[in-house]
């Protein structure tokens, strides 16, 4: 349990390969799957890459989710202010509260009554990019767009508003921006939300906020919650197709064999999940009361950050972790999270993963980059790691 002899490091974030974890976390993960992290606001805490320590933070209760442990790993250090409803930022019991709501809505039952919804959106965004004509940037013509449409259909936020708000969660999870556009991106979404709210409450609708609307939550905290859900519910899911399908593209072999095998596609989104990993600087905990993970001391107090990326190639958890294969059975990673706070709408994700993939393959079996691939844009600081643009055709 030794802490004077290790040294602190700042969060790495040079990728050497736009579908791997920065070498330097890698290299630190091997050494020891806990270390130590500076903050970018002058605070030490602690940096969890191994996979067995990640599940460990995350199914114990002695590290907390509340909104004060918050630390950014990079950027300017400062985190936005934790909105009244965030169920993310919060323990059990206050947690559990909202997480019940939220869960009776996610139900897989639930979410197959919605797959046919999403096959019908996919269908008219496969018939927009033939329309459209070759070539296409995949993320603004198909990868944005599916998971925007779904979301707004299940929580009832009209579709005219979804550049608003696609344009504002962006911006509040690039860390390359400055602090004063997320927060303004932050208070115009608040805003939007808590209009919407007032709006079901006045007159509900057969969708997820109007049933919100009418619990026992109050405005701010219906609105916070919205704001997770409508963020969370287009943001990650975009970037894991507009990602996804480049690394489909780069391994011809696994895009032919879901062509011919149909069938893989789930074990091909779970694959995939695992081995993008896009929660790119992890998730934060604070240690309540002094820990000993995997022969290190967690002071009470302490702030520990989980990194996926690497938990999730780790060759402890994993046989021959930096291979892609869609044949593998990844059904281990953490993707989605782990714990309590497992992701509650990974139903949903799944689906739209499972359909728009297949219906990709399917409609576009010659689908090809338009560009070199070193001419691909990363958001290598986003929250979120995805492709900026994915110029492709047919």
């Amino acid at each position: 349990m030794t802490r004077t002899d290790l040294k602190a490091v700042e969060f790495p974030t040079e990728r050497a390969c736009p579908f791997s974890p920065p070498p330097k976390l890698t290299e630190l993960r091997d050494d020891h799957p806990v270390s130590r992290l500076a903050y970018p606001d002058g605070t030490t805490g602690w940096l969890v890459t191994g996979h067995a320590a990640a599940r460990a933070v995350l199914t114990d209760p002695r590290f907390s989710s509340r909104g004060e442990h918050r630390r950014m790993a990079v950027g300017e250090g400062v985190p936005q202010p934790t909105r009244p409803g965030v169920f993310i930022f919060m323990d059990p019991p206050e947690h559990t509260r909202f997480r019940k709501l939220f869960t009776g809505e996610f139900t897989v039952r639930r979410m197959k009554n919605l797959e046919p919804k999403v096959e019908r959106i996919t269908a008219d965004r496969i018939a927009a990019m033939r329309k459209s004509g070759s070539p296409v940037d995949l993320v603004q013509e198909f990868a944005l767009p599916i998971p925007s449409l779904v979301i707004c259909e299940l929580l009832g936020v009209p579709y005219e508003d979804h550049e608003f708000f696609q344009r504002h969660s962006e911006t509040m999870l690039d860390y390359e921006r400055p602090m004063h556009e997320a927060m303004e991106a932050f208070t115009l979404m608040a805003e939007f939300l808590s209009a919407l709210i007032r709006r079901k409450r006045e007159k509900p609708e057969d969708d997820l906020l109007s049933r919100v609307a009418a619990s026992d939550l109050t405005d701010a905290e219906a609105a916070g919650s919205a704001m997770l859900l409508l963020t969370a519910g287009h943001e990650t899911t975009a970037k894991m197709l507009g990602l996804g399908t480049y690394l489909l593209l780069s391994r011809p072999e696994q895009w032919a064999l879901l062509r011919e095998r149909p069938e893989l596609i789930n074990g091909a989104v779970e694959e995939m999940m695992r081995y993008l990993s896009i929660v790119q600087f992890g998730i934060i905990r604070g240690a309540t009361e002094d820990v000993e993970l995997d022969g290190r001391l967690i002071r009470a107090g302490e702030v520990v950050t989980v990194a996926l990326s690497t938990a999730n190639r780790d060759p402890e958890s994993f046989a021959d972790p930096e291979v892609f294969d869609i044949g593998r059975n990844a059904g281990r990673h953490l993707a989605f999270g782990y714990g309590v706070h497992q992701c509650v709408g990974q139903q949903l994700a799944r689906i739209e993963m499972r359909v728009a993939f297949s219906r990709l393959i399917s409609e576009f079996p010659d689908l090809h980059l338009t560009v070199a691939p070193e001419e691909i844009e990363t958001a290598h600081l986003a929250s979120m790691y995805g492709v900026k643009r994915l110029p492709v055709g047919w």
